[in-house]
């Protein structure tokens, strides 16, 4: 799984002109799924770790102007967007391949849907959602620049 997360102050998404999503001061978090990520069902300790990674991120300011709160913290809400070229290949030629990197359709919408329930069970505050497998318009405002890749790759060994 990879999380690319951005620290916004406003993002929404909207699907065919329809806004499904927004949210105020918070992340916006693009999901990928990998054909790996089979292999680290919900539960398991690499999808706790990661989870509970994104959501104490201490990548917002407290009240001396430093990075010192999570998400949790500065009590913001959350937009999970689906986003499968996150598992882009590009070595090869200028096309990127997604053929062996990402997860078939089926499984990323199970992973999706469940990265999205589970972080509605451990945060308090929104979380609001693209819609899986739509052709979406994604706006936000990234505020610092703050953008963080979570790689559950990253995260097996330790």
């Amino acid at each position: 799984m990879r999380l690319l997360v951005q620290r916004v102050s406003r993002a929404s998404v909207d699907v065919a002109g329809e806004t499904v999503g927004e949210i105020g001061p918070g992340l916006l978090v693009l999901a990928g799924f990998g054909i790996e990520d089979q292999d680290d069902a919900p539960g398991s300790p690499l999808w706790d770790k990661l989870l509970n990674k994104l959501l104490g991120l201490r990548i917002f300011s407290d009240e001396n102007g430093k990075m010192n709160q999570s998400v949790r913290d500065a009590q913001g809400s959350l937009l999970v967007v689906s986003q499968f070229t996150l598992h882009a290949d590009c070595r090869k030629g200028m096309r990127p391949s997604f053929a062996g990197f990402s997860a078939r359709p089926e499984l990323a919408e199970t992973l999706y849907h469940r990265l999205v329930d589970d972080l509605r069970d451990r945060h308090d505050g929104v979380v609001a959602t693209g819609r899986f497998g739509a052709e979406m318009q994604v706006e936000l405002v990234n505020d610092g620049p703050v953008t963080i890749l979570l790689d559950s790759r990253d995260f097996t060994s330790g």
